[in-house]
């Protein structure tokens, strides 16, 4: 069975978390890992003022509903180390992102071992972290808008990422 990790960098939203969380356990990542500024739950070595941890926490199991629980997760301080440090292991990095050169989820086959990385809600993963990714994949878009939701584009990437040949 494929391995998934996910990395979910400078994602400001606590409900997107939770969901992420619950999406991720529903696919069977193996793991996901919280970067930069994206709240996170609670943690056996938390170091954020209680009554922030507490609340940050409670926010994120609105939507989670225990998936926090299940699902193993861990905070990076240094999203570079952590991307260098999964791709020693043999795991692919692919950006979920928009650009010119990007490729089209229906096109991608991911590997065994697969990073989904996700970056900011509005703006994007930042040029220099694109940079470090094997590959950058998008989902292409019918209507009028111009992308998805972040936890929306990552359930699909995950499900073909689980599912794809």
């Amino acid at each position: 069975m494929r391995s998934i990790i996910v990395i979910a960098h400078d994602i400001r939203s606590t409900h997107n978390v939770g969901s992420l969380l619950r999406t991720a356990e529903g696919l069977g990542v193996q793991r996901v890992i919280f970067s930069g500024y994206t709240p996170y739950p609670l943690s056996d070595k938390e170091d954020r003022l209680p009554h922030l941890a507490q609340k940050i926490n409670n926010q994120i199991r609105k939507t989670a509903l225990d998936a926090e629980k299940l699902v193993p997760w861990e905070r990076s301080t240094s999203i570079t180390a952590t991307i260098t440090a999964l791709k020693a292991t043999g795991y692919a990095v692919i950006a979920l992102e928009q650009t010119d050169g990007s490729i089209k989820l229906p096109d991608y086959r991911p590997p065994d071992k697969v990073v989904v990385f996700l970056g900011r809600e509005v703006e994007g993963i930042e040029p220099e972290l694109l940079a470090l990714c094997d590959s950058i994949v998008e989902i292409p878009m019918f209507g009028k808008k111009e992308s998805f939701n972040v936890v929306q584009a990552a359930a699909m990437a995950l499900y073909h990422c689980r599912f794809a040949g």
